[in-house]
């Protein structure tokens, strides 16, 4: 059990990642390997949840973590939601567990979701529309928005260009378009009683992310992806005023260490008296943890 009063912050956007050579023959290593250049990590092989969370109880950090379903876009295999949880749940002391289905799966993926959140305390799921090759707005989609919707569980989806594939041949097969936010638009109207964190900040689109956070109240935005001191001036006006209660920390794990995302943050103009809130607070209300 996560101990806030411990913790100095939570981070919204982490990725799971399987152990070395599970991916040996389907391309997913040569992806890991490029992002891992494109944003300058330091590691030669991602690390494995366990080590994840050795790292992030170094850190005195909780940490959202789930894993991206896109076999059907990409053939590469995902890594098990059912799995992710077990291992999520031995370091529950850091670890919040989301899941991750491609909603073209559909009524096999809406029931997969309702029996992750009933047996394995899925509290989240994870889209990436660029990676998984839809439109958010898609109406095969949105069986699966109704199991996440009643559950009261929270759809978090990348938003804006990504890292993944930048720089392979044709972006990997990656469509930049999917991932505008103003499709998120739709979504939250339709689904008013979902909590929906689009992450990143959302170039080139930002100011249709704030734009669609600033009118929808179930709308948050996570913060994960860049270093903050690349961060457009017109998100941190809004972090600083209408939507100090809607962003939250996310770093891009294990793209990007939280504490190089914290180093860089501490850096910029954010109001003192908001930075608890960004850090942990807001996500802590988001969770259901206060």
């Amino acid at each position: 059990m996560i101990d806030l009063d411990k913790i100095r912050a939570i981070d919204i956007h982490t990725h799971a990642e399987e152990p070395c050579g599970c991916h040996a023959d389907d391309g997913y290593d040569d992806l890991q390997s490029t992002m891992a250049k494109y944003f300058g990590a330091p590691w030669s092989h991602p690390p494995t949840i366990t080590e994840t969370a050795a790292h992030y109880r170094a850190q005195n950090i909780a940490a959202v973590i789930f894993p991206v379903d896109a076999e059907r876009e990409t053939g590469y295999r995902r890594y098990k939601n059912e799995e992710v949880a077990e291992l999520a749940a031995e370091n529950s002391d850091v670890l919040i567990p989301f899941a991750s289905i491609d909603p073209h799966k559909g009524k096999m993926g809406v029931r997969e979701a309702r029996r992750l959140v009933e047996h394995y305390r899925i509290k989240g799921f994870k889209f990436h529309p660029t990676f998984q090759g839809f439109y958010p707005n898609e109406r095969f989609a949105y069986p699966l928005y109704e199991a996440i919707q009643e559950a009261g569980a929270i759809a978090l989806f990348h938003t804006g260009q990504t890292g993944v594939g930048s720089g392979m041949r044709g972006g990997n097969g990656m469509r930049l378009k999917y991932s505008n936010p103003m499709y998120l638009d739709d979504v939250a109207v339709d689904f008013p009683d979902m909590k929906i964190i689009m992450a990143h900040p959302s170039f080139p689109w930002q100011e249709e992310a704030l734009a669609v956070a600033q009118h929808k109240p179930n709308v948050y935005i996570d913060l994960s992806g860049w270093s903050p001191k690349y961060f457009p001036p017109i998100l941190v006006r809004y972090a600083n005023s209408i939507l100090r209660k809607k962003v939250l920390f996310g770093s891009d794990w294990p793209m990007i260490s939280p504490e190089r995302w914290l180093a860089d943050f501490e850096k910029i103009d954010i109001k003192d008296e908001l930075r608890p809130d960004i850090l942990k607070n807001n996500a802590a209300r988001l969770l259901g943890m206060i």
